[in-house]
């Protein structure tokens, strides 16, 4: 069994994927590498069908069903005893993978969040009052001090990934996770971590719609999340 999983949620990425995946076969840590492919259109798919790692593997969805959906898809696939989820692009460092692990191999808490912001805000300017508003609400609804709720680095082990039941198919994913993880009160540490953000010219994908539905989800788990 590897020690990590690293869930790859793809679509359209044909400029980062191939150097990215590079990044992650690099890392000095025991894992396999799982890429869902979200029904990309953009030739991300022969880029992918050509790469060869024998710790890789490939699903493919047959429709475009949201990075939710993939990140479920590469948890059902998963064995290693951790679990993280890592962007398609070249926004974040795999090498962060060990800050990460060494933040949460003496115990004392059970998910380390990749903070991007202990050093200062940078980004484009929407998405970073963004993550403000949205962080602060997380933290008012759940009684929480966390920094940066939205990060993609979220490490834990996978039993407790599949102990949250995620259901949810869209950017919301990031919300279903952090809620479902302060509702049942898992230990969580922040650690700082490199970030480069992109421009909507270079790829971004997330939208100021998607704040909306984000902050909707944070009462419905608010609420219900036990439930749920």
């Amino acid at each position: 069994m590897p020690l990590l999983s690293v869930i790859i949620p793809v679509y359209n990425e044909a400029k980062t994927v191939k150097q990215l995946i590079e990044k992650v076969h690099a890392v000095n840590i025991e894992k396999e590498i799982i890429v869902v492919d979200n029904c990309s259109t953009d030739g991300t798919q022969k880029i992918l069908s050509e790469l060869r790692y024998d710790n890789l593997k490939i699903i493919y969805h047959s429709s475009n069903r949201g990075k939710g959906a993939s990140c479920i898809t590469g948890l059902n696939n998963a064995i290693g005893e951790y679990v993280i989820i890592q962007d398609a692009d070249l926004e974040y460092d795999p090498n962060d993978y060990l800050v990460l692990f060494d933040a949460i191999k003496d115990g004392s808490a059970d998910m380390v969040l990749g903070a991007r912001f202990f050093k200062g805000y940078k980004g484009l300017f929407m998405h970073v009052a963004g993550n403000k508003f949205l962080t602060f609400m997380v933290n008012f609804l759940f009684c929480a001090n966390i920094s940066d709720y939205a990060t993609c680095y979220k490490l834990t082990r996978r039993d407790i990934f599949n102990s949250f039941k995620l259901k949810t198919i869209g950017f919301d994913s990031e919300v279903e996770i952090i809620c479902k993880a302060l509702i049942n009160k898992i230990r969580i540490k922040e650690v700082h971590i490199s970030y480069f953000p992109r421009s909507y010219h270079e790829g971004k994908k997330i939208r100021v719609t998607d704040a909306f539905w984000a902050v909707l989800a944070m009462f419905k788990f608010r609420l219900f999340g036990r439930c749920l």
